[in-house]
């Protein structure tokens, strides 16, 4: 296993010698390796996603998988005759995460080896230690969400929602107005808390600063008047995205500062990546005060970089480690999306 620490948020499976004994194009009968079912199901449960990287016929795959009962399980599955690694990239493309965060499950040492000499941050381990995943670290959370519950049918809702947009006649814009999105802002409650917590681990690309703040720390904040803790919903006519915005406020004498705002990757295609942007901006304004907001550069973060940069953010200062300090005169604040039924606390 690697020294990384990180959560495992994917795990992708072979299938021949892995998920079930055999080889499915040799032999008539298959037969699921012991347990694996209940593997499956508890790291279901916990909120991480799996996934299907095999070397096999794509319709034989998928129908012996349904036949088993586990087809449902999947989502993106890669079955064809391309390398390992190619589907590796597609998967992690598709989800979105990083590939520090995949656990890949392979009998074959080849196509282990295959796997990492392309994507060296991928953890690969040999199938035959499937029954040692629930208890590995990195896939035991700290705590199981009603998000987490949730989280593979909201990535196959949101399957559905981009295969209609493939499909639909018209402009972008009309497609989203099609949607009856509603995005709401509330302030955190305590049985938020653990999803706030989650929030700010799980999320890399869109984390202004990259800060993690753990259960007790968001809790100080969430009770003390000096602070605004805001979380973040959004709902469409397919079904909630969960909780999947965050963003701290420190109320000062003559400022508002947005020590964190960070957003799920999921959304931001749905054009709602500054609405919370906005209202803080609103909401600080109305106050008479005026608005600073801190930022970190990290590996991944340069999208949230560029949110503030075009929402009339200014760059006042910096330092060597990557720490930016902005502000915004609140003269030009970008309006809500046409499009979005915003629901404010």
């Amino acid at each position: 296993m690697s020294e990384n620490d990180k959560e495992i948020k994917v795990v992708v499976w072979d299938l021949d010698n892995t998920i079930w004994d055999g080889i499915l194009v040799e032999e008539d009968k298959i037969a699921l390796k012991p347990g694996i079912k209940e593997v499956i199901r508890v790291l279901d449960a916990r909120g991480i996603l799996q996934s299907i990287a095999s070397k096999n016929n794509n319709e034989d795959a998928m129908e012996k998988l349904k036949e088993l009962g586990l087809d449902d399980y999947f989502i993106y599955p890669e079955i064809h005759w391309n390398a390992k690694s190619t589907s590796l990239a597609a998967i992690q493309k598709n989800i979105n995460v990083g590939m520090d965060t995949i656990l890949f499950v392979d009998d074959q040492p080849f196509e282990r080896e295959e796997v990492q000499s392309v994507h060296p941050d991928i953890t690969c381990i040999d199938a035959l230690e499937y029954k040692t995943l629930p208890h590995l670290p990195r896939l035991n959370p700290r705590f199981i969400t009603e998000d987490s519950v949730r989280r593979r049918k909201m990535y196959q809702d949101d399957i559905k929602r981009k295969q209609e947009e493939d499909t639909f006649q018209g402009p972008p814009e009309k497609f989203l107005a099609s949607l009856n999105m509603k995005f709401i802002i509330s302030e955190c409650r305590e049985e938020d808390l653990k999803r706030a917590e989650e929030l700010t681990v799980r999320t890399n690309q869109l984390n202004a600063t990259g800060r993690t703040y753990d259960y007790d720390e968001l809790n100080e904040f969430r009770v003390s008047d000096k602070y605004k803790l805001l979380v973040c919903e959004l709902i469409d006519r397919y079904g909630s995205y969960g909780k999947i915005g965050l963003a701290l406020v420190e109320i000062m004498e003559d400022s508002w500062h947005l020590r964190l705002l960070l957003m799920s990757c999921r959304v931001m295609a749905r054009g709602v990546g500054s609405v919370v942007m906005s209202y803080i901006m609103q909401e600080c304004k109305k106050a008479g005060k005026k608005l600073l907001a801190d930022f970190k550069h990290t590996k991944r973060n340069r999208q949230m970089y560029i949110t503030y940069k075009l929402g009339n953010f200014k760059e006042i200062s910096s330092d060597p480690e990557g720490n930016v300090l902005f502000e915004h005169d609140l003269t030009n604040i970008q309006p809500y999306p046409p499009y979005i039924d915003l629901v404010l606390p």
